[in-house]
């Protein structure tokens, strides 16, 4: 238990600061002593920076894909309609965000600092979590829900303006979580929606 809290105070200090150095511009050093202890002592928690930086972005890819998964419902109870799963999808997607801002942030801009090999897994990853929402687009498509537009296009348009609340999401900002949310999901939805469906 002291080392499952250990490690979550250092991915706390290591997300905060990569958010606002980035991951090159932080040392193991830095990440000491933002915790006030040695730097060899952080090595009994973590082999390096990129343990570190591995182990954030791993976590926040398991919460965005559980997220996902609880949003649409199961294959034996799924939310009906492809509308009402993209909206679902998207707020599951900003919920994920808006809950752990610093490690969101690390997961949108330092994975590709990861290793090749740990890159190249996130990389897929990172492709079928898109892939949720391609075959959302698809299917609203073929039962005229929406517009006939590219899945590919519109699935990569949705994922970045949604990671790109990381960029000026603020705890104490004016909008809360859950109107970020419902923002976001009734934007997406214009964004795709055939025109005889627009309300």
């Amino acid at each position: 238990m002291v080392e499952t809290s250990r490690r979550r105070e250092i991915e706390d200090a290591a997300s905060l600061l990569f958010r606002e150095h980035g991951y090159s511009g932080t040392s193991v050093r830095d990440i000491a002593r933002a915790l006030d202890i040695q730097g060899a002592s952080l090595y009994a928690h973590v082999t390096s920076k990129q343990d570190v930086l591995w182990s954030i972005v791993q976590r926040t890819a398991e919460r965005f894909e559980e997220a996902a998964d609880a949003a649409v419902g199961g294959a034996e109870d799924p939310v009906p309609g492809p509308g009402s799963r993209l909206a679902a999808l998207v707020r599951a997607h900003v919920e994920v965000v808006t809950d752990d801002i610093e490690r969101a942030s690390v997961f949108v801009h330092d994975w590709r600092s990861l290793s090749v090999e740990r890159r190249a897994e996130m990389s897929r990853r990172r492709d079928a979590y898109e892939a949720r929402f391609r075959a959302l687009v698809a299917e609203g498509i073929e039962a005229g829900t929406f517009a006939p537009v590219d899945p590919a296009v519109a699935a990569a348009y949705l994922l970045t303006a949604l990671n790109g609340i990381v960029a000026w999401y603020r705890p104490d900002g004016r909008l809360r979580p859950a109107q970020i949310a419902d923002a976001y999901a009734d934007l997406s939805l214009r964004a795709v929606l055939a025109v005889e469906n627009e309300d």
